[in-house]
């Protein structure tokens, strides 16, 4: 059976001890100062021992590891019991020396200041601590305002996604109102400002992200597109993942939810963003309607996202005189509120 275990107080009066054979017995633990009263030792054999590596061991690590006087039989051989790749000479000791009795009473004492100081500060100090709060979210602001605005110093204002049975809308239309007519938009068109010899993908990605806004030209021939279908993605996924108004929906025909249903991510922006329509034919005033339009769509541009229709119709009786508003302008504004989806 063995020795259990290896004490003091049994074996310090052996002081002419010189070799001292504990090889298979069962002990799991030798207390290093019953080693130390043996001042005559030079030889240790504790092979096949079940000595634990446990923190209780940790001084008998250091005493067999590091004393000058007494040679362990094949200490770099002994194995950790139940432990194949861990020998008694070098397993981990580092939690060993940790103490918790200190870190137990720092932690303590924090949590009980803690508890005792904050709420004389709260009454002592509320609104200095409020001052200061809204001071630093006001700096804070600026900061990511002044942030935005160096991300908004893009090459291009809009990036103009549109089928090409629709260019033709785009070059008579679109093209004269948002850069000539005393605008200043920068557009990004496919076959004026795509590089030459690059790919595809590569050419609408970097129009998408350089530009600050990406306006899709949407008609039936538009859904059916595979790289309108793109342009869409890539400048929705732009959309949210920045969380940023960069994404601009005008629509030149009356399309059916039946058929915009079938264009997830399509349907998905419409939910959450504003988007407008070219006015239909049945205006009463078509050319009034259109004014309106280029107007919102200018105004979305700027600001990232179309205006109430309450600031429209508040613009249109600016540019009127008092009493002058005849009954064109008002089927007008009936005609633009209709196609301004919100």
């Amino acid at each position: 059976m063995g020795i259990p275990n290896f004490t003091k107080e049994v074996f310090g009066n052996l002081t002419k001890l010189r070799i001292l054979q504990l090889n298979r017995n069962v002990m799991q633990s030798i207390r290093v100062d019953a080693l130390e009263s043996l001042p005559k030792l030079h030889y240790l054999d504790i092979r096949n021992t079940p000595l634990s590596c446990t923190c209780e061991n940790s001084l008998l690590q250091n005493w067999t590891v590091h004393n000058q006087n007494a040679q362990v039989v094949y200490l770099y051989n002994l194995l950790c019991p139940n432990q194949a790749k861990s020998r008694f000479y070098n397993f981990d000791t580092k939690v060993c020396y940790i103490d918790l009795e200190e870190y137990f009473f720092f932690s303590t004492a924090v949590v009980i200041f803690l508890f005792t100081v904050a709420p004389l500060l709260y009454v002592k100090l509320y609104w200095k601590m409020k001052y200061g709060y809204y001071v630093f979210i006001s700096w804070f602001g600026e900061q990511w305002r002044r942030l935005r605005e160096k991300e908004e110093n893009c090459k291009y204002d809009a990036f103009i996604s549109y089928n090409s049975s629709d260019e033709q809308w785009v070059m008579d239309q679109l093209i004269p109102n948002l850069e000539g007519n005393g605008s200043s938009f920068k557009l990004c068109l496919h076959h004026r400002d795509f590089e030459l010899g690059r790919n595809i993908v590569d050419n609408i990605v970097s129009a998408v992200y350089s530009s600050r806004k990406t306006i899709c030209v949407v008609s039936r021939n538009f859904l059916k597109s595979e790289w309108c279908s793109l342009e869409i993605q890539l400048a929705s996924y732009r959309l949210f993942d920045e969380h940023r108004d960069v994404l601009l929906l005008v629509f030149l025909e009356q399309i059916s939810e039946r058929q915009v249903s079938c264009y997830h991510r399509m349907r998905k922006v419409m939910l959450k963003k504003t988007y407008l329509q070219w006015p239909s034919s049945d205006c009463t005033d078509p050319t009034q309607a259109q004014a309106l339009f280029w107007n919102q769509l200018r105004r979305a541009i700027r600001s990232g996202s179309i205006q109430e229709a309450e600031e429209i119709n508040n613009e249109v009786h600016e540019e009127e005189e008092p009493g002058n508003v005849d009954t064109h302008t008002s089927e007008n504004m009936t005609c633009l509120l209709e196609n301004v989806h919100l």
